[in-house]
């Protein structure tokens, strides 16, 4: 059985025609501190960036990598130095800028990394033990949740600087 020409023509274009390429994921519509707060378990953490006067800076270009502690971490830091801190707006502003790196730095390159220098001028040790990330003694709970400006990456601990 002979195919009319038409029919071979359209097949060999439809060989050598490239394939379309899938649509390119949508970026994050939220910023760092509107993606936290969506989010729901970083109500202390929030609370405390407005407090310090952060969230203009975090809620910019960046981009930014966030070691954001959950509210259940905020729990296990005694509630005396909470209040401290929420006290004096220099110690708050370093403590939190103790959690956050300039750049955006996702897990696959966090687990290449041995510290990391924060935006408080101070360095944080990273680790990789039994399939777990480390960042200090904080544990990284949930990596890359997304954000237009940076990246998230949710801990288990309050960091401390040293």
């Amino acid at each position: 059985m002979r195919r009319p020409a038409a029919i071979l023509a359209l097949t060999a274009v439809a060989a050598v025609a490239p394939v379309a390429a899938a649509p390119a994921q949508a970026a994050p519509a939220k910023d760092i501190v509107q993606t936290a707060t969506a989010a729901g378990k970083f109500k202390t953490l929030t609370r405390l960036v407005k407090k310090a006067g952060l969230a203009g800076t975090l809620s910019g270009p960046g981009p930014f990598t966030v070691f954001a502690p959950t509210d259940a971490a905020f729990r296990k830091v005694p509630k005396k130095t909470l209040r401290a801190l929420s006290r004096n707006k220099t110690k708050l502003r370093a403590v939190l800028l103790h959690h956050v790196a300039d750049g955006r730095i996702g897990s696959a390159d966090v687990v290449k990394l041995r510290s990391a220098r924060m935006l408080d001028g101070t360095k944080v040790r990273i680790r990789v033990r039994g399939g777990n990330v480390f960042v200090d003694k904080a544990k990284v709970v949930t990596p890359d949740v997304e954000a237009s400006n940076g990246v998230i990456h949710v801990v288990n601990r309050v960091l401390i600087p040293r």
